[in-house]
């Protein structure tokens, strides 16, 4: 009898062994994001591999064998230091696939950061790090981890990138939403599969539609089940009424012009250079609630480093100072500034605080010379609310990914097998 005791004691113990060990390693689930680990490191980006300056603006998502992406990062420092980079390929959700590294790259997944040069003459200086990413054999999302040395203890920022395979034909439009109610604040995304050239299996529950304006990832959209699927014709239909595909439509961005430091760009009210560090005043904003839209160009949120004063863009531009002035007036709750540069309100640096003396709100951030798109918005439970300071209108431009993940019966990973970007208004610079 006491043996039958020890016995089913121990199976106890071991079952409870294996569900704590199971939620352990479930709470321990490692979720790659956009990040920057330490202050010294600035201006981090990763985009297409491409000459136009525009390139930094635009979304890091390849073709899979198609172009390459370029990560661009400035350390704050007078000595170099040495850098590595692995690249690791995520589920749907952005935690680690089980694939392993021969499946994603042809070379060994560490390599050594070794281009890099020195700043120009800066007030501050700074050392400019260049790695131009390989290509990987597989499509999905991916994150590039940047550390110190060989120590990934030592992590300096990670990046997203997604790379997607045309499997199938993917078709999405911008139309006025379904739902009446905020019917001229709102806009919906509706999506077309056409999966003629691919057999799914069980495409219901097996493919997930994700969307995100402004290449933003606080307030994206995963797509329910779909409307309807026509086996006979392969289409499956995302025409939602019940507004989950519906986005507040925002208002056009908030520009700053930080081309120059010897004169005043657009919008900035003061720059003033001192012998270690260049200081700028933006000039003071006011909510726009209340205000008629009015269509000007904007980048939708992103930021571009440029230099109307020198040649070299990336080693001439100064480091700036910039405190951004909101009144007070109408301002109920503390705001952030939002955009790209302040990693859409994540950075410590985008809340604002009330000079009483000015009655304004302010926030200082460091920038390097160049054009910045930005927004003012409350935090919620919900994530960052911009309409109650810059109004929601149907009519403002902006820019939407829809993308298309399939994970196949048996697969040990989300596939990316559709994308499209909408920007049927494009402008820029």
């Amino acid at each position: 009898m006491d043996k039958v005791i020890i016995k089913s004691l121990n199976i106890f113990l071991l079952f409870g062994f294996f569900v704590c060990h199971a939620a352990f390693s479930q709470k321990q689930k490692v979720v790659y994001e956009d990040k920057v680990f330490e202050e010294n490191i600035q201006s981090a980006r990763l985009f297409p591999n491409l000459p136009d300056y525009e390139a930094q603006m635009m979304s890091p998502v390849v073709e899979l064998g198609g172009m390459s992406l370029r990560l661009v990062f400035d350390d704050l420092a007078y000595d170099p230091d040495m850098y590595s980079v692995k690249i690791v390929h995520c589920n749907f959700d952005w935690t680690p696939s089980d694939l392993k590294d021969p499946e994603i790259l042809s070379e060994y997944n560490e390599f050594n950061v070794q281009e890099y040069n020195y700043s120009i003459d800066t007030r501050i200086p700074y050392i400019q790090y260049q790695f131009v990413l390989p290509r990987v054999r597989k499509s999905g999302n991916y994150a590039v981890l940047v550390y110190r040395g060989r120590d990934q203890n030592q992590m300096v920022l990670t990046k997203r990138f997604m790379v997607y395979q045309k499997g199938l034909a993917l078709g999405a439009q911008i139309v006025p939403p379904a739902q009446t109610e905020n019917r001229r604040q709102v806009q919906q995304i509706n999506v077309n599969v056409n999966y003629k050239s691919r057999e799914l299996f069980d495409p219901k529950n097996n493919l997930r539609v994700f969307i995100r304006q402004n290449q933003r990832w606080d307030n994206a959209r995963v797509l329910p089940n779909p409307t309807m699927i026509r086996e006979d014709i392969k289409m499956i239909e995302y025409q939602l009424f019940d507004g989950s595909n519906t986005f507040w439509a925002g208002n056009e961005f908030r520009f700053v012009d930080l081309r120059f430091v010897r004169a005043r760009g657009l919008n900035v009210a003061a720059v003033k250079m001192e012998e270690d560090v260049v200081f700028a005043e933006a000039g003071t904003d006011k909510i726009r609630t209340q205000s008629v839209y009015s269509e000007y160009l904007d980048i939708n949120g992103q930021y571009a480093v440029m230099n109307m004063e020198r040649q070299n863009y990336e080693r001439e531009s100064e480091y700036m100072l910039v405190t951004f002035n909101l009144s007070a007036a109408g301002v109920t709750e503390t705001p952030y500034i939002i955009g790209s540069m302040s990693r859409w309100g994540k950075e410590p640096t985008a809340k604002m605080e009330l000079n009483n003396k000015t009655n304004t709100y302010q926030a200082t951030l460091l920038l390097k010379q160049g054009w910045y798109d930005y927004q003012y918005a409350y935090l919620t439970k919900d994530g960052f609310d911009t309409g109650k300071l810059e109004g929601n209108y149907f009519e403002t431009e902006n820019e939407y990914e829809v993308f298309l993940y399939y994970r196949d019966m048996g697969s040990r990973y989300d596939e990316l097998i559709g994308y499209v970007n909408l920007n049927p208004n494009k402008r820029r610079l």
